[in-house]
């Protein structure tokens, strides 16, 4: 089974695009490094929730949009050797990520899968 780790997000509707390349570098990076799938998408229908949602999670205001990603990896060992290596590349360094979304309100984890069809 393989292991995931899971991102939700909100970025501003003016910095999507800027999301989107950053998002294709560090895709890019991922994947080098050995990443099976690295997905990233756009909310298309997340309504707010009256107790809980992914808007709520993230804390996204009117002008945000929610980002849901997700990189699968081989197992838990795997992905650590890849996000050892992906955390020290160059094209990924600097906090350019600052400018474009609040990390601070970022949800992330790793998940071992336990269902895969």
């Amino acid at each position: 089974m393989h292991y995931v780790d899971g991102f939700v997000l909100a970025v501003p509707k003016a910095n999507l695009e800027r999301y989107k390349e950053m998002a294709r570098l560090a895709g890019s990076v991922w994947k080098e490094n050995g990443a099976i799938d690295y997905v990233e998408c756009v909310a298309d229908d997340v309504p707010y929730g009256e107790l809980t949602s992914f808007p709520r999670a993230v804390q996204a205001k009117e002008d945000e949009v929610v980002i849901f990603s997700w990189i699968t990896y081989e197992s838990r060992a795997r992905r650590d050797e890849i996000n050892g290596k992906v955390m020290v590349d160059p094209r990924l360094a600097g906090d350019e990520w600052k400018q474009v979304f609040d990390g601070k309100r970022m949800i992330y984890g790793g998940f071992q899968s336990f269902l895969e069809l």
